[in-house]
């Protein structure tokens, strides 16, 4: 399966964050390359000869998702562990995951979670991801600049950063380092509420379900119909890879909502 866990190799990096055992694989970097280089190379031509150059500006990129994602996943981990639960950290090449190992001090295993605990936890990595985001927005905007991603992003969101008025950031290197952290954590963040299993949002939905005592089918459906309105959009923009990865996303969800289905 596409979002299966890749198996660990020499060249991947590993350290504990906070606690958490934490794996990074080779694949991750690969990934990171594939998405940034347009915009390390969009900042390079904005500044021109005071950039440092595509390739410093893309390690600015790979470390500012690294450490957005890590952050998203140190919330899913805090969650686990606030209920008695350890939990480990992987970034690979869809993202990232938190990888609940058992119970900790007494505390429960995974499967003998809660709905509503089930929610928390799901909740705990978006909130974490965006949340740091806005503080870093919230940082720059008291020294007087603008966070200029916002106006890369919806209509809501780009009026925000209108609002918030202030100065472009002068700096190539500044430049890159707010903005490649700002506009992926906003964005993956939002898009990982979408009601679509296995993101957080399909998780969200299963246990709302589960909460008001629907049949837990109506979540796998749920994210059949997110997957296919969200494609559509992708393919009519011309973001093929967000395109591809909601389709792969629906069908998964498709096949877990009907067993009996020949579409394999």
């Amino acid at each position: 399966m596409i979002f299966q866990q890749p198996g660990e190799s020499p060249y991947d990096l590993r350290f504990n964050l906070l606690g958490f055992s934490t794996r990074i694989s080779w694949t991750f970097w690969l990934i990171a390359v594939v998405l940034g280089y347009d915009l390390a190379r969009g900042i390079d031509r904005m500044f021109g000869a005071a950039s440092p150059g595509v390739l410093p500006l893309l390690l600015i990129w790979a470390a500012c998702i690294m450490v957005s994602i890590l952050i998203h996943e140190l919330g899913h981990t805090i969650a686990f562990r606030w209920y008695g639960i350890e939990a480990s950290i992987l970034l690979y090449h869809f993202g990232g995951l938190a990888i609940p190992s058992g119970a900790r001090w007494g505390g429960r295993s995974p499967a003998r979670l809660r709905s509503g605990e089930d929610l928390v936890i799901a909740a705990a990595g978006p909130a974490f991801q965006i949340g740091s985001a806005l503080l870093l927005t919230l940082g720059v905007w008291a020294m007087g600049y603008r966070v200029s991603a916002f106006f890369f992003m919806p209509t809501p969101l780009a009026q925000v950063g209108a609002a918030l008025g202030g100065e472009e950031i002068d700096g190539a290197a500044a430049f890159a380092l707010v903005n490649f952290y700002v506009l992926p954590s906003i964005l993956w963040g939002l898009l990982n509420l979408l009601p679509v299993l296995p993101l957080d949002g399909g998780r969200i939905a299963q246990a709302l379900i589960a909460i008001s005592g629907g049949d837990p089918r109506q979540a796998l459906w749920l994210g059949v119909i997110a997957s296919a309105v969200i494609a559509i959009y992708a393919f009519q923009s011309g973001q093929m890879f967000l395109a591809f990865f909601f389709v792969w996303m629906g069908i998964d969800n498709y096949q877990a909502a009907n067993p009996g289905s020949s579409w394999r």
